[in-house]
């Protein structure tokens, strides 16, 4: 019994929130090698859940995905973000990531913020030559629009 938690709820706590990351309780008992990238994604952001944390910092959590499963993952941690009232320090590179599921964002050159706001702020008037050429690297597609279509 590991902090209080009788073996059987612990499974149960675990497939639950496998459920509700989008996999299925089936997927429990499966090796990591059988799972593919945006499946093991859910896997991380489910062993997060299981803390119960009010902030959560997610490091380039969809970079090594391909777009459709980038888009699922944003869903899910937006949807995630607004049931459990959770917040999210999102660290990315691709600023049309940040644009999806920011409320605020902020634009490091190293080690420095040279621009912080909204992401329509920055995405759309942006102030600083390095924001700049970001912005100008976004190709004008949504990822979450992607999902809708």
């Amino acid at each position: 019994m590991a902090h209080g938690v009788e073996p059987a709820e612990a499974r149960r706590q675990a497939q639950a929130l496998l459920e509700r990351v989008g996999l299925g309780a089936h997927v429990a008992g499966r090796f990591p090698h059988e799972f593919s990238g945006g499946q093991r994604q859910r896997i991380s952001i489910a062993r997060a859940l299981a803390l119960h944390p009010r902030l959560l910092i997610a490091d380039e959590a969809v970079s090594a995905l391909d777009v459709s499963i980038q888009a699922q993952i944003l869903k899910l941690l937006a949807d995630l973000k607004e049931e459990m009232g959770l917040t999210m320090i999102f660290i990315t590179h691709d600023l049309r990531v940040a644009g999806e599921i920011a409320d605020e964002v902020i634009v490091m050159s190293k080690g420095h913020i040279v621009e912080r706001g909204t992401p329509k702020d920055v995405l759309e008037n942006p102030r600083d030559a390095y924001t700049r050429q970001l912005v100008e690297s976004i190709a004008g597609t949504s990822l979450l629009g992607r999902l809708a279509a």
